[in-house]
């Protein structure tokens, strides 16, 4: 049987909210699981990642597959991370090393992202703004030669 690490949605109709669930892979995506191993709420800002670490690595030694949104929302609590150097065979010393490296640099991390979200936005409004310029010139100009006409 093949298991992989997936989401089950659930909540109300608009209001997603879901589970990380070891799946069957033939199972429907809202069927059958084997185990509930966390849970993803989107809706909040930030989203809300819960996690148990320990069946995640019960359930990815024995072979699951995680699905790309399940891995994504692994490596953001750094999951991914401590599971490929625990692949790799790294001592526990040189993973938490790691870890803690990687958390001090996820506040700098999302300042970024935010940054970048913050300069899309701008630049979607300016060019909203630009595009909407021209039709305003335009029509004192179509005004003045119906009067020239006229």
């Amino acid at each position: 049987m093949a298991v992989k690490l997936r989401l089950r949605r659930m909540g109300k109709k608009k209001q997603p909210i879901y589970k990380i669930v070891a799946a069957d892979s033939r199972a429907k995506r809202d069927g059958r699981f084997l185990e509930a191993i966390g849970s993803y709420n989107p809706r909040t800002h930030p989203m809300t990642i819960e996690v148990k670490e320990d069946r995640v690595y019960y359930w990815l030694e024995r072979g699951a597959q995680p699905s790309d949104t399940v891995r994504n929302l692994l490596s953001r609590k750094g999951v991914w991370l401590k599971w490929h150097l625990k692949r790799k065979k790294a001592d526990e010393a040189a993973i938490a090393a790691a870890f803690e490296k990687w958390q001090m640099a996820q506040p700098l991390k999302l300042q970024k992202e935010q940054e970048r979200k913050e300069r899309r936005k701008a630049a979607k409004k300016k060019k909203v703004q630009t595009a909407e310029a021209p039709q305003q010139a335009e029509a004192p100009a179509v005004q003045a030669e119906a009067q020239a006409q006229a």
